[in-house]
């Protein structure tokens, strides 16, 4: 392993991060107003979504982009599967569910970072990985969908098979959004639309009016996402303290699959002939758990399953494991796979 890629712990908006942690642990005063924070989540999605257009402008859509695209989908179907497998013998199914849609899913938040580590290496990835980071977005919620709507069928014929006479309870109360209201949430999420109108708007303007751009989307694209990672830091400080709802079993689950998500991601990029920065930000879109549109869907969705768990663990186990560990490892393996 190239040791100097350590030094992305020094990075600062990695070291912003380590600062929101301490002043969490030590229950400092310190609170970003959550205006503040909002715009500049809006900001770093608008940012990455531009620059992914106007990097997918240059080079078109190509034999690679396409297999990139083949391969996002793929694993966007698949590792909410093999999640949703491995939990239903630990879990409920409820929580089974959700949680395999957080880790079916991704973090832009991650993504990002993950953009401006490899991009310092001189390994900038193409634009097309933004429109895998969209894609990826909602088959893992639909899944699940259909994962809890399966266990409420299931549910409902054991009641109706072990009712011995009038009074038997029915399904509990809260119930959970349609179909319908499911895919207009997982389509219309603000954020999301965000993402994808600003790849668009990146994709259809010209030279000039990117170059106009550069000082918004590039100049201050790092020093924001320090701030808003010094947020990040106070956040999952304060969320660990949720963690003993989650205990030992999805605390590792929360860092193995990851590493599973990742592991396929790296073997399919490589066969496919990816360079080390696609390959490295397939692996991160793969390891990635999503606690911002996941989450937000879920909780009406499946109104059954646990957020003090799905939350939890995409924010305060999986979130920093891939800040601190798992970009530097996943970019040490994509060097030796890359081509």
């Amino acid at each position: 392993m190239d040791l100097s890629i350590l030094g992305s712990l020094t990075d600062p908006p990695i070291l912003f991060f380590f600062l929101g942690l301490f002043v969490a642990a030590v229950r400092s005063n310190l609170e970003i107003p959550a205006p503040v924070t909002k715009f500049l989540s809006l900001y770093l999605l608008m940012a990455i979504g531009f620059k992914g257009g106007q990097a997918l402008r240059e080079t078109g859509l190509t034999g690679r982009a396409a297999a990139v695209v083949g391969i996002a989908l793929l694993l966007a179907l698949v590792i909410p599967a093999l999640g949703f497998l491995v939990l239903r013998r630990r879990v409920n199914e409820f929580d089974a569910a959700a949680i395999a849609a957080t880790y079916g899913s991704v973090s832009a938040v991650t993504f990002i970072a993950a953009t401006q580590f490899v991009t310092a290496r001189g390994e900038e990835p193409g634009g097309y990985m933004t429109v895998a980071l969209v894609l990826m977005e909602s088959p893992a919620i639909i899944m699940a969908v259909l994962l809890a709507t399966w266990a409420r069928s299931r549910q409902r014929s054991a009641q109706m098979a072990g009712e011995t006479g009038a009074g038997a309870s029915g399904p509990a109360s809260g119930a959970p959004l349609s179909m319908r209201a499911i895919l207009h949430e997982a389509f219309t999420d603000g954020a999301h639309l965000l993402l994808i109108g600003s790849l668009v708007i990146g994709t259809v303007v010209g030279a000039d009016a990117g170059e106009a751009m550069s000082p918004f989307v590039n100049d201050m694209f790092k020093g924001l996402l320090a701030f808003f990672l010094l947020e990040m830091g106070l956040l999952v400080a304060r969320q660990l303290r949720e963690v003993r709802d989650v205990g030992p079993f999805l605390i590792g689950f929360g860092i193995v699959m990851p590493l599973v998500g990742a592991s396929m991601a790296l073997s399919l990029g490589a066969l496919a002939g990816l360079p080390v920065g696609d390959l490295t930000m397939l692996a991160v879109l793969a390891a990635s758990g999503s606690y911002i549109v996941v989450p937000a869907v879920v909780r009406y969705a499946i109104p059954e399953a646990r957020p003090s768990r799905y939350f939890t663990m995409a924010l305060a186990v999986t979130f920093p494991f891939n800040i601190v560990v798992g970009i530097p490892l996943y970019y040490t393996v994509a060097q030796y796979l890359g081509a």
